[in-house]
């Protein structure tokens, strides 16, 4: 079964052809902490500095025995093999569990690590940044509250991209008013001059009722191109598909107004569950494309996966 779907060519966007997974063309990057479902290696986030292929992702096992336990910060010269240098534990940021962390390089040189923190005992998401001058020198010791969300909102995830002197930042926002419902999810848009503190300018794209992404959707990577804006998201249809969400594809030509293509999810795993999510994009110095994905395997486990265009 093949990894993606087999869509008219008239309903196929050529701005996403390069960014479609192929995980038959793809290597491991980073295997799950255990065998069988409940068990990740994933969410990754990248960037190139002299050289090096930086990666950060995050390592989970299941609910009751440590949910999102830890987020590692690697490093690789080929971007396929990686040599851990630092792991931030979930203990170590008060939190229940991590989820996707953002790593960033300021035009001044300056390391950060933007890091998905579940508040004990509720459903609510805040974000904190860690900051250091070596991506191996990253301390909770030094954190600061950036996205605090709210009593009715939790906020994860952030995507963020600098871009025509602004910073750009995309984020998934959950309902918290009844517990049952704190799976939805949409994403906000927000803008920064520093990337600290952020304004906001509402939703840039939501789920769509009787799709295939109705329950939630969480934007994982976004490319500002001369033909308009081109994201990857992650979507579910309902409560049951959480943990287990599919990548589509969204189109715009304003950062805070995002319209999602097709009628089915553009990329999944063909194993059970499905999961095929948190594309992120790295753009080479060599001007390639790698590419980086959590997808399901067959005994239900989530790898992080990389393949080079």
């Amino acid at each position: 079964m093949p990894y993606y779907s087999d869509m008219e060519m008239g309903e196929f966007d050529r701005r996403v052809a390069a960014l479609l997974p192929r995980p038959d063309r793809s290597v491991v990057a980073v295997e799950p902490p255990g065998d069988g479902d409940g068990y990740w290696a994933g969410a990754p986030s990248a960037v190139e500095s002299e050289g090096w292929i930086y990666l950060a992702y995050r390592l989970r096992r299941p609910i009751g025995k440590g949910r999102g336990y830890a987020v590692v910060v690697a490093r690789s010269a080929d971007g396929e093999r990686f040599e851990p240098l630092v792991v931030i534990s979930k203990d170590a940021m008060e939190a229940e569990s991590l989820e996707r962390p953002t790593l960033v390089r300021t035009p001044e040189g300056t390391w950060r690590l933007y890091l998905s923190c579940a508040t004990p005992g509720t459903k609510h998401w805040r974000v904190e940044v860690l900051q250091s001058d070596a991506p191996d020198g990253f301390s909770p010791r030094d954190r600061r509250v950036v996205l605090p969300g709210d009593e009715k909102t939790g906020v994860k995830d952030p995507v963020i991209v600098q871009h025509g002197g602004r910073w750009h930042l995309w984020a998934s926002c959950h309902p918290l008013a009844d517990a049952a419902e704190a799976d939805q999810m949409a994403t906000e848009y927000a803008t920064s001059a520093d990337g600290l503190e952020w304004v906001w300018h509402g939703t840039a794209l939501n789920p769509r009722a009787g799709e295939w992404d109705a329950r939630g959707v969480r934007v994982s990577a976004v490319r500002f191109t001369p033909d308009g804006i081109v994201a990857a998201y992650d979507g579910r249809a309902g409560a049951a598909e959480n943990f287990e969400e599919r990548t589509g594809f969204a189109i715009g030509d304003d950062p805070g107004a995002l319209s999602a293509i097709g009628s089915a999810p553009w990329a999944s795993s063909p194993y059970l569950g499905g999961g095929l999510r948190y594309l992120e994009v790295l753009t080479t110095q060599d001007g390639r494309l790698r590419l980086f994905y959590e997808v399901t395997r067959a005994d239900g486990a989530h790898e992080l996966r990389t393949e080079s265009r």
